[in-house]
Parts: C-alpha cells; structure tokens; sequence
C-alpha cells in the first residue's frame, strides 16, 4: 500500500516536472502536496503521533466529499500530464 502511494507521488511529482506549462505544473504539485499531506497525517494519526482528527486515509477510507474532490482532483492531475505542451 505504502508502495502503491509512493508510486502516486512519483507520477504526480515527475508530470509537474516535465509539464512546460506553468498552471499545470502548480497544479499537479497542489494536487501532490495535498495528496501527501492527507496521507501523512492519516499515517501519524494511526501511529499515535497525532491527535485523531477527520482525515480519511486517501483511496482507501470511505470518506465520500474527501473522496469525490480527491479523484476530481487526480482527473485533473491526468488532463494536465495528457494536455502538456510537447
């Protein structure tokens, strides 16, 4: 799972980088960053090292409105990397 996670960020991280327009390429880090930090303080709410708070762990959770924004936002992450100039 945490491989799988993993393998989410690369891609995200590697589009941003590769993305020549500028709007894209803040988008899909957003889209990253926020992705990580869902993942990131879920993991540490589990671990103990956080209080318990909201966060449903992103993908897996049943967390229906963190869910629908969450693979709107990957939908758009994909239409910058397919739509990036050349």
């Amino acid at each position: 799972m945490l491989a799988l996670y993993a393998l989410i960020l690369t891609f995200c991280l590697v589009s941003a980088l590769n993305n020549k327009d500028r709007y894209g390429s803040l988008m899909t880090l957003g889209v990253s960053t926020t992705f990580f930090l869902f993942f990131a303080v879920n993991m540490s709410m589990v671990m103990g090292l956080a209080p318990v708070v909201g966060v449903p762990l992103p993908l897996v959770s049943y967390g229906g409105t963190a869910m629908l924004v969450l693979l709107l936002a990957f939908g758009l992450v994909q239409s910058a990397h397919i739509h990036r100039p050349r």
